[in-house]
């Protein structure tokens, strides 16, 4: 059954440790959970190794934990607009594994449907292929790629219903619903919390069952990543 908490602090607090697995959903700053981000900051903890498709900005999203030197590994696929992100890896100060966006996600969903592993084509004569098992499948070469599991997920919804049934606005989507499944806990934050029954069951994207907590969250910024305009 699906837990309502009155804020991220409450939220993380008998759960979050030095030297975890966190899966955090969004792209760029699209779809990610702020407020249990912050709570993530406030409480200290260290040793995080951090699964999600990049690290936010420098001073917004993951880019907070990793400028407070919470973060000593990132599983990603994109280091983007972080220049810490990028010093801390040249100076030795940051674990980084970079995996192709698709593999990424196909690690992440495979952890959730019980797949320990698969092949794929994607790097393959590539670093990304350095030490990692291949086969050959009708004369082509693939990879094997391991599923990633977490130990909590920390995801962000548009709606959900008391019984933690989620809903999420558009690309804000990305990697959230795959990170609920994979993970021993979740705990997704959403802009607003309905009625059990008030939300069309034909358009769950995230069922209750894979949400332990949940909360309304506060005060969102949602930060365009790099805002870009039409010229005249």
């Amino acid at each position: 059954m699906t837990k309502i908490f009155s804020s991220a602090n409450q939220a993380i607090k008998d759960l979050i440790k030095d030297d975890m697995t966190i899966m955090a959903g969004g792209f760029g700053l699209c779809g990610i959970p702020e407020n249990l981000i912050q709570a993530i900051f406030e409480s200290g903890a260290k040793n995080l190794t951090f699964i999600s498709n990049n690290c936010g900005v420098d001073d917004f999203g993951l880019g907070i934990l990793l400028g407070n030197g919470q973060i000593k590994k990132m599983i990603s696929s994109y280091v983007g607009e972080n220049k810490t992100m990028e010093r801390l890896f040249l100076e030795g100060k940051l674990e980084l594994e970079l995996n192709p966006q698709g593999t990424l996600a196909e690690r992440i969903r495979a952890a959730g449907a019980g797949i320990p592993a698969f092949y794929t084509k994607t790097g393959v004569g590539t670093l990304v292929a350095d030490g990692k098992e291949t086969r050959e499948f009708d004369g082509v070469t693939y990879i094997m790629e391991k599923a990633l599991h977490a130990d909590l997920a920390i995801i962000k919804g548009w709606k959900a219903d008391r019984a933690g049934n989620v809903i999420y606005n558009q690309t804000a989507r990305n990697f959230n619903p795959m990170m609920a499944t994979a993970s021993k806990i979740t705990i997704c934050e959403v802009e607003e919390i309905v009625e059990t029954g008030s939300l069309d069951a034909n358009n769950i994207h995230t069922p209750g069952i894979y949400v332990h907590r949940l909360l309304e969250g506060k005060n969102y910024v949602k930060r365009i990543e790099r805002l870009t305009l039409r010229g005249e």
